[in-house]
């Protein structure tokens, strides 16, 4: 058995049918958006019946936030090469998730929306989420690095992502956005 991130153990054929419904939620996004986006839809795209769906996922924002996680895992562990400063190695970090993030524009932007859902299992992904991003920057700064400027990049990258999918910003500038802050931070100018 396997577990998939959803709210319950999972066999391989399951799995199998909640990856059918995570690709098949990114095409949804793709072609309508967050507002066009709904369970029912996505069951259809994905071949399986809208009850099957909601075995697995409690709502849209459930769907979008567990599609947001998977593509985080999918991210290569950040470089802890000592060569670069910790600034450096955290801009490269934060450089290739802004990369991420900026070329499904849909997603990002639904999960501004999604994310910020009571759900319970939007809450447990959000906590999931915020887990791996703290433990990319983190790896990337490295030891040396205050614990409180950590958390200072942290919500940085937070409130970056807000003001990306609220429109104040464009995807495509958030890495240099982050590693301008991060470069700020680190080195004790905020």
């Amino acid at each position: 058995m396997s577990e998939a991130a959803t709210r319950q153990w999972i066999s391989p054929k399951q799995a199998e049918t909640v990856q059918s419904l995570v690709e098949a939620a990114l095409d949804e996004l793709r072609a309508g958006g967050y507002e066009g986006l709904t369970v029912r839809n996505v069951a259809r795209r994905a071949g399986v019946a809208p009850a099957t769906a909601y075995n697995y996922f409690s709502s849209k924002d459930h769907l979008v936030a567990e599609v947001f996680s998977r593509r985080l895992q999918g991210l290569a562990e950040p470089a802890s090469d000592d060569r670069w400063t910790p600034a450096e190695r955290v801009a490269a970090a934060l450089d290739e998730f802004a990369r991420h993030v900026s070329a499904e524009p849909a997603l990002a932007q639904a999960c501004t929306v999604a994310m910020l859902g009571t759900d319970p299992e939007v809450r447990r992904l959000r906590e999931q989420i915020g887990a791996q991003m703290h433990h990319r920057v983190a790896t990337a700064a490295g030891d040396a690095v205050d614990p409180g400027a950590v958390a200072a990049i942290d919500l940085i990258v937070a409130g970056a992502l807000v003001n990306a999918g609220m429109g104040h910003m464009s995807y495509d500038d958030l890495g240099s956005i982050l590693a301008d802050a991060t470069a700020r931070v680190l080195a004790g100018g905020v």
